[in-house]
């Protein structure tokens, strides 16, 4: 079973991970199969656990093709890290989008009303935004942050394009 690393691009909803992902993976298809959490989520996935390993057996049966995944949407080390599925994989690699709060706070308002972005919702969001913040470099992995609240979303997607080549090491 050929095992390699996971990349995943991670962070709070509004920091632009769908967005950029469009532009990774023009930038990285000859390279990276690119993967969007929203696209698997489906009725008898909605446990967060199944969710989680439904996704890394995917990212674990694309690597037996040797290409490397990154996978894009909100997680973080503790809910892949301690899986079963997660010995599929030499390592997990995280960079997490954040945002501003005040910045973050009107993204999520200004979706459409059909993605049901209530005020409640939007401040979890916002206190999940400030805990990666804080917490990302003691969390095991650690995850790498970058900060979207003013960047351009193709310099964000070339920021991607670079975390994901610089560290792409694995043997093909």
């Amino acid at each position: 079973m050929r095992r390699l690393p996971l990349w995943a691009l991670t962070g709070p909803s509004g920091t632009g991970k769908s967005t950029v992902a469009r532009l990774v993976v023009e930038r990285l298809n000859d390279q990276f199969v690119v993967l969007e959490q929203d696209v698997l989520w489906q009725a008898g996935l909605d446990d967060p656990y199944r969710f989680r390993s439904a996704w890394l057996r995917l990212a674990a049966m694309i690597h037996q093709s040797g290409r490397p995944v990154l996978l894009c949407g909100t997680v973080v080390p503790p809910e892949f890290e301690p899986l079963p599925e997660r010995v599929l994989f030499t390592e997990i690699r995280y960079l997490a989008l954040t945002c501003d709060r005040d910045v973050l706070a009107e993204r999520l308002r200004r979706r459409p009303a059909w993605r049901g972005w209530s005020e409640p919702r939007i401040a979890e969001t916002l206190e999940f935004n400030e805990w990666i913040r804080a917490e990302a470099v003691s969390m095991d992995p650690p995850m790498r942050l970058l900060d979207t609240t003013r960047a351009p979303v193709a310099a964000t997607a070339e920021h991607v394009r670079a975390w994901a080549l610089e560290q792409d090491t694995a043997p093909r």
